[in-house]
């Protein structure tokens, strides 16, 4: 693992900020083109991939420490911002919410449609969470369950044991979805239905990777995270079905 990449004097450039960095300018660059091609003002870009990135990890951050460590929250409501050690403290349920909020409003104001602008953001989030989930790897978070398995990997800060590096299990994946959806954004049917894909390869590759990273919180045989992508999942197909031309 290495959570530190190098140090300058005092300035220390982290791995999973240093991932989350790429992420944001690969995502600028391929929507702008994007926007471009659909004559939407490219200016906007910027603002919209900032809200998503800043209220996203607020809202990971606030729904991690609801979920397992409410008490910090009341001893030291600062340490929501605190994100320099990388993503650990943080739960995806949030920060989907907490950045799907703003950029509702955001285009709400500019009199945008949301699902096509969606649309164009999806092969991007899916790109920019494979970038991330590396900067996991690298952090030491997130990690798998123990396992005899050849492909198990010790991660020194947390144990001796070897784990199923399910970083990278989301990183490959997410690659290929991105891959899926970028081919598929020009053949795309109707608004909404390249996000909505995204939301449902997203949901299905999330559920399956679920079963094999260490979890704290169950519901009956199924993790949180588990149980929330199945509600997701839900909510994504009777989206699709509504969305959906009538022939």
């Amino acid at each position: 693992m290495q959570p530190i990449l190098f140090t300058v004097g005092n300035f220390r450039i982290y791995s999973w900020g240093l991932m989350l960095a790429l992420a944001v300018i690969l995502a600028i660059i391929g929507i702008s083109r994007l926007f471009a091609q659909e004559d939407y003002d490219r200016d906007m870009v910027l603002d919209l991939v900032m809200l998503c990135v800043v209220f996203g990890i607020i809202g990971a951050r606030l729904a991690y420490i609801i979920t397992y460590e409410w008490q910090i929250l009341l001893s030291d409501p600062l340490m929501l911002l605190n994100i320099k050690d990388g993503i650990s403290g943080m739960a995806w349920y949030g920060g989907l919410i907490g950045g799907i909020i703003p950029f509702i409003i955001y285009l709400r104001r500019k009199n945008l449609s949301f699902w096509k602008v969606a649309d164009i953001f999806a092969p991007y989030l899916a790109l920019g969470y494979a970038l991330v989930r590396i900067g996991c790897f690298l952090n030491g978070c997130c990690y798998g369950n123990i396992t005899d398995s050849a492909y198990g990997v010790v991660f020194p800060a947390v144990d001796a044991y070897h784990r199923y590096p399910t970083q990278l299990y989301s990183s490959a994946l997410n690659f290929l979805l991105f891959i899926g959806l970028i081919r598929f954004y020009p053949r795309r049917k109707f608004p909404g239905q390249v996000f909505l894909l995204y939301v449902i390869g997203y949901s299905v590759y999330r559920f399956i990777v679920e079963f094999f990273r260490s979890n704290e919180i169950f519901f009956g045989p199924f993790s949180i995270g588990q149980v929330c992508t199945l509600l997701l999942l839900l909510l994504a197909f009777l989206a699709y079905y509504w969305k959906k031309p009538r022939i």
